[in-house]
């Protein structure tokens, strides 16, 4: 459907041009998200693996890749609902790490990041569309149900028939 060719390159090329933003200015980044890295892994300490990167730079650059390559497969439409939820991954600690208004006392600076927090609360809400979208095909639940809805008959017609046959 035209509707979905045009809405998911729309959808995905923020997230392309900022990730490529992301690796340009890796240090930059890194400074700004290091305080909610900091308060984060002091909140978890212990339950996060010590596999898990913990430094910055590394981390925005692994949220560059993601958001590069789930916004080039969202926009292509390949796999568009794996890429959503990918995308909805990276948008959501950006969004807690970077547009914290709430802590901020400048109104005009408060104001600013609140709106910056909605536009990406309203950004998760298309991605969480886009991740529901199954393109007019039944859903895997559906699926799911109908295929367990026909093994239940075909079993009670091979229990019916084992039946007949020991009578």
């Amino acid at each position: 459907m035209i509707l979905r060719r045009v809405a998911r390159p729309l959808l995905a090329s923020m997230f392309i041009y900022g990730g490529i933003g992301m690796l340009r200015d890796t240090q930059g980044h890194a400074k700004a998200i290091e305080p909610f890295l900091t308060e984060t892994f002091d909140k978890v300490e212990g339950l996060v693996p010590e596999q898990v990167p913990r430094d910055p730079a590394t981390l925005v650059r692994i949220d560059a890749a993601v958001k590069i390559g789930a916004g080039l497969a969202l926009a292509a439409g390949k796999a568009p609902r794996l890429a959503s939820l990918a995308l909805l991954g990276t948008l959501v600690p950006t969004t807690a790490a970077g547009h914290r208004f709430w802590e901020i006392k400048d109104p005009a600076e408060r104001q600013a990041q609140q709106v910056q927090f909605l536009k990406n609360a309203g950004i998760a809400g298309g991605l969480l569309l886009a991740a529901g979208d199954t393109a007019g095909k039944p859903s895997l639940g559906w699926r799911a149900r109908r295929a367990a809805k026909k093994a239940g008959q075909q079993a009670e017609k091979l229990s019916k028939k084992a039946e007949k046959q020991l009578s």
